[in-house]
């Protein structure tokens, strides 16, 4: 973990943007706020965005009464005269217009760079969560601890609340708890946390990223000048290469968390409490207890690693013991992540909608055993192999739906050849209630229906949140 002198953004006021022609880059929740935001410190703001549909229309009309330019249909070409460009996070770095950037020596900061560069003096401190999997659930965490500790704060980010909008906003915080994504991180190179955690890496998003080296380097920036610690996980060892790279400042620390009981400077679990070796006096000899694993809602093994993760990011701003246990069991977790629907017939229904690729599919096939399993979708480029081999032998059977199922039905054939499998050739939304219906023709007591679909629900579905709720109707339905 390299040490170097990090000097905090200068907040910016009008004067710095004023008169300065900016083009926003893709509307809808960050871009909105942010050419409002430019547009009201003196910018000369032209939005420009892909799509042209009703929704883009109808912010388009909302920017152009304040007085800002907008072309819809075209964000290819770079305005004339543009100096700076402010993106929605997920524009691929390779489009045309950052392109035409590039070459014309025009900067890309996105809207949390803008955030960063915008708070005021007196401005509360970051502590950032990133990861593959798993960030908005330790970022409402987090959350909820900072605020049984008595701490004014708020989940935004990439968790859909704009940091743009937190940060100028007119209410005050204490600390504010920061999801962001491997996009946001990408476009804002000046950012600087107070602490920050890298909960795990996968592949993923690698069209985008254009390989997996570089999208753990966007990953790694959340590290780059942290000042008291660097969160990583002790069980994958790249989220500790990443520290290793990082230029942090003078004293800040590489925190692990683990599963397992925890060496000096971790946080782990020791008989069934979450215990920290970190933020300890005299941390050679001593721990102190958190909280119990009973108290993490619900105690799954990659949840538990997520409240250790949330827990060394607060201790590390100096919060309690006690608030840490309060926090967790105050937390209650968004809909359709590992969620229990019901119990019929001696069964267990879940609903993992939000395992949207191989890595959160397996953390959730971990939580549970016998299990009739439910997945398939859109694999996004996705191989399926190692999920299956490490996943085999919790199986009682599958029930594959989806555009891509056939990756999955490949790899159950090389590594659980036993294992029963239903293939739907189906995919619209009614195709739910079948698979549903067929998870528990195959379940006996004791087993659990597990939709975790390792896959993108888009071919099927509006969304993952569309398909849980198609799989919980069917489920009551079945138990009606």
């Amino acid at each position: 973990m390299g040490s170097g002198q990090v000097t905090s953004s200068v907040p910016s006021g009008t004067s710095e943007f004023q008169g300065k022609h900016v083009t926003v880059a893709g509307l809808g929740v960050s871009g909105l706020p942010a050419a409002k935001a430019l547009h009201a410190r003196g910018a000369i703001v032209t939005a420009v965005n892909d799509g042209d549909d009703a929704r883009a229309r109808e912010q388009a009309a909302e920017l152009e009464a304040l007085g800002i330019t907008v072309r819809l249909g075209d964000g290819a070409t770079l305005p004339e005269g543009t100096e700076l460009i402010v993106t929605a996070p997920g524009w691929q770095p390779g489009k045309p217009l950052f392109r035409a950037a590039e070459e014309a020596g025009v900067p890309v900061w996105g809207d949390v760079e803008l955030a960063w560069r915008l708070r005021g003096p007196d401005a509360a401190p970051w502590l950032a969560v990133t990861g593959t999997n798993g960030k908005t659930t330790t970022v409402q965490m987090l959350a909820a601890i900072l605020k049984a500790a008595g701490l004014r704060t708020a989940a935004v980010g990439n968790i859909g609340v704009s940091v743009l909008d937190a940060v100028l906003g007119d209410e005050q915080y204490d600390v504010l708890a920061v999801e962001l994504s491997s996009y946001q991180l990408h476009w804002a190179p000046s950012l600087r946390a107070y602490s920050g955690a890298v909960l795990n890496l996968a592949p993923d998003h690698l069209d985008w990223h254009g390989s997996m080296d570089a999208y753990a380097a966007d990953k790694g920036r959340i590290y780059e000048g942290n000042k008291v610690a660097c969160v990583y996980n002790v069980a994958d060892p790249r989220t500790e290469d990443l520290v290793r790279e990082a230029d942090v400042e003078e004293g800040c620390r590489a925190v692990g968390f683990t599963l397992q009981a925890p060496a000096v400077s971790q946080l782990g679990v020791v008989d069934g409490i979450l215990v920290d070796r970190a933020f300890v006096e005299n941390r050679q000899k001593n721990a102190q207890e958190l909280a119990e694993v009973s108290d993490v809602d619900p105690p799954a093994p990659h949840n538990i690693a997520n409240a250790l993760a949330a827990a060394a990011l607060a201790r590390s701003f100096g919060v309690p013991a006690q608030a840490v246990r309060d926090g967790l069991r105050a937390f209650k977790p968004d809909a359709h992540r590992i969620a229990h629907v019901a119990d019929i017939d001696g069964v267990a229904y879940v609903d993992d909608s939000k395992a949207t690729n191989t890595h959160a599919a397996e953390a959730s096939l971990a939580a549970y055993e016998p299990i009739v399993w439910i997945a398939g979708g859109l694999a996004k480029g996705a191989e399926f192999d190692e999920l299956v081999a490490n996943s085999a032998k919790r199986l009682r059977g599958v029930v594959l739906i989806g555009a891509d199922r056939a990756l999955i039905r490949e790899a159950l054939a090389r590594h659980a050849p036993e294992v029963p499998v239903v293939d739907l050739d189906r995919t619209d939304t009614g195709a739910m209630l079948q698979a549903v219906t067929e998870a528990k023709r195959l379940a006996r007591p004791g087993d659990t229906v597990l939709l975790a679909p390792a896959c993108a629900s888009m071919d099927m579905f509006t969304n993952y949140n569309q398909r849980g709720d198609a799989f919980a109707a069917a489920v009551r339905e079945l138990g009606a």
